[in-house]
């Protein structure tokens, strides 16, 4: 039998400490499953994914997770494609609805109990998404998967995340990337950039910062959810968020 790997945390680790977070949102965008690969989902990273989310539910967080599918498909520019921005959007929704497929059958292969719903009736594969279902699962421990975005088109899963988030009353959105948080510039373009560890949702307007779509943005600051941004990718950042560690950059209105 393999052999689990514990999150790829210690279990000591996991133990001192104290989660700052009841309930939280993950958003997960659908590039970072691909992990070093150009299409798809990489094993690999899904496996890491699934043991981050492992060892912040075992501390009895509850955890809601939504996935974007730029991975499968990203909606393509109607003039180029011949696919009209509705039907490309819902296309779009179908690939977040595999990843999250993917999501839950790692989760569940390492003993976390997951459910998955969709925006979209697809019924033989995910729950119908229902509000107060989603929060009884949650209330009972389980990790629940958002898929299909909002069920609309024209909106990203950005938006499907912040709306999640309230309607779930999620303490948080944490918003997990490839980088270490919210910087004055792109950092992988240039070096001189340095990161924010807070900000204000004014000061991200004002200074003109890419965190999320407006309307995913907007939706956060009207309704007083804060935001994290951190880097995913680096085992244990979870983990160090949830526990109240300065990782990655606040938005919040204080």
């Amino acid at each position: 039998m393999r052999k689990i790997r514990q999150s790829f945390i210690s279990l000591q680790q996991i133990n001192t400490m104290l989660p700052k977070y009841n309930r939280v949102l993950l958003k997960l965008s659908g590039e970072s499953l691909m992990g070093d690969r150009n299409y798809g989902i990489d094993p690999k990273m899904l496996e890491q994914y699934a043991y981050d989310i492992k060892a912040i539910n075992d501390l009895g967080v509850q955890v809601a997770v939504v996935i974007g599918g730029g991975n499968i498909y990203r909606g393509m520019n109607e003039m180029e494609t011949g696919i009209e921005r509705a039907q490309g959007d819902y296309m779009g929704m179908l690939a977040t609805v595999i990843n999250g497929m993917a999501l839950q059958a790692s989760l569940e292969k390492i003993g976390v109990k997951t459910r998955l719903q969709s925006a979209i009736k697809m019924e033989q594969v995910a729950e119908p998404y229902i509000r107060r279902r989603a929060m009884r699962h949650l209330e009972k421990g389980r990790v629940v998967i958002f898929g299909a975005g909002t069920g609309n088109p024209y909106f990203t899963t950005d938006t499907a995340g912040s709306l999640r988030a309230i309607e779930i009353n999620a303490d948080v959105i944490l918003k997990g990337t490839r980088v270490d948080g919210i910087y004055t510039a792109d950092p992988e373009k240039d070096l001189t950039a340095t990161r924010f560890d807070k900000l204000s949702f004014t000061e991200v307007i004002s200074k003109g910062l890419k965190v999320m779509d407006m309307t995913a943005f907007t939706l956060c600051q009207e309704n007083n959810l804060p935001i994290i941004v951190f880097d995913m990718n680096t085992t244990g950042n979870l983990l160090n968020v949830i526990s109240g560690k300065a990782v990655g950059t606040l938005v919040s209105n204080h």
